[in-house]
């Protein structure tokens, strides 16, 4: 069994959901060693999620974005946490119901997603910034 790890950087990103799969595995050369395993993608913040859905059509994307924010809106009166801005609490809450980490099988040196998925960068914040992500790639 091999073990890969290796943290990036993902570019900075306006408020949204972001196709970041091409982005990934770009900057992961050893998936090609992998005949069979996994890759688990992790991001290091709390106000930025991952998740994985539709890759083609960029409505989809669209409809996270407006669902995400009825479900959890801004300048709520019952939070206490608003040091960082209206969008800092609700980025939060955003991060944790979609999560932190995601994981892909990996075939034959290629992420085995279904036809049309893949992964998303949830970015929760106006300005996030560069978002770092630690990639752990296992398989033979």
């Amino acid at each position: 069994m091999n073990f890969y790890q290796k943290e990036i950087h993902l570019k900075a990103r306006s408020r949204g959901f972001h196709l970041i799969t091409t982005e990934i595995t770009s900057q992961l050369d050893e998936l090609s060693n992998i005949k069979t395993g996994q890759l688990q993608v992790f991001i290091k913040h709390t106000s930025a999620s991952l998740t994985i859905n539709e890759n083609a059509d960029p409505t989809v994307r669209q409809d996270f974005e407006s669902h995400m924010n009825t479900m959890v809106p801004e300048n709520a009166p019952y939070y206490i946490h608003t040091y960082e801005g209206p969008d800092d609490m609700p980025a939060h809450i955003k991060a944790s119901l979609m999560g932190a980490s995601v994981t892909i099988p990996v075939t034959n040196g290629r992420l085995n997603l279904g036809t049309w998925q893949g992964v998303y960068l949830c970015e929760h914040r106006n300005n996030g910034g560069s978002r770092k992500v630690v990639l752990t790639l296992l398989g033979n």
